[in-house]
């Protein structure tokens, strides 16, 4: 980590924050005026994202954590806390596709993996950062999730598992905190240009499909203080 916010300014986390999704969200985030901690698995990428932020005048933070690693997951909260002593901003936007195959052609590490990435590490992060988002007058927790978890189609079994699983997780965090001023929801993004979309469609015109740029809009309206949508999906495309 490596900055100090204003004392007025909101703290905001993004997991996955060095591409796609994720770094749309930090870039608004941080042009909203939040001081943002960039959360990735590798350095790199988080680098470029700090540098483009800072550039623009924004300020950050890096924080690497790879979301497979339960135990760097769980210190996430008890890491903040000292600093910061709220968290008032949480995008949960890492994850992965895994193979596209039938059910019993998965592997059983590949199987562990997705949903360890795409569900558990979700629940550690509600764990783990629950008690800092209630410190926040308007804390905001927003999941990304897939209508694969609803369209049903063949081969995509432990991505769609992992995405079904978060949506009722969520859902059953947002029931627990509806009297505090958390929100907690979840967004669909819809078809967007991503890795993660290039590695399901690697056919597919990448011009075809919206930049992840175009849903910094609606991220900033769930997360923002003002913002009194509650423990719902919401379809970018809607």
């Amino acid at each position: 980590m490596n900055d100090t916010p204003d004392d007025n300014q909101r703290i905001a986390l993004v997991t996955g924050a060095s591409r796609g999704i994720g770094r749309a969200a930090a870039i608004a985030l941080s042009k909203a005026g939040c001081h943002v901690i960039l959360s990735a698995r590798t350095t790199g990428g988080l680098e470029e994202v700090d540098d483009e932020i800072r550039a623009a005048g924004g300020s950050t933070s890096i924080l690497k954590l790879n979301l497979a690693h339960g135990d760097k997951v769980d210190a996430l909260g008890p890491t903040l806390y000292p600093r910061w002593q709220r968290l008032d901003v949480l995008v949960a936007a890492g994850g992965i596709l895994g193979r596209l195959s039938p059910l019993g052609h998965v592997p059983t590490d590949e199987w562990e993996q997705v949903l360890n990435i795409n569900l558990t590490a979700n629940w550690r992060l509600i764990r783990s950062l629950d008690p800092l988002l209630r410190r926040s007058e308007a804390g905001r927790a927003l999941f990304l999730t897939s209508r694969a978890a609803r369209k049903i189609r063949a081969y995509w079994g432990p991505y769609a598992v992992s995405k079904a699983g978060l949506e009722a997780l969520v859902k059953t965090y947002a029931e627990e905190v509806s009297t505090t001023p958390v929100k907690v929801n979840l967004l669909d993004p819809g078809p967007t240009r991503t890795r993660m979309r290039a590695q399901a469609y690697p056919g597919e015109d990448a011009s075809s499909v919206k930049p992840p740029e175009d849903l910094a809009p609606l991220i900033l309206k769930l997360t923002s203080p003002d913002c009194d949508v509650h423990g719902q999906i919401i379809a970018a495309e809607d």
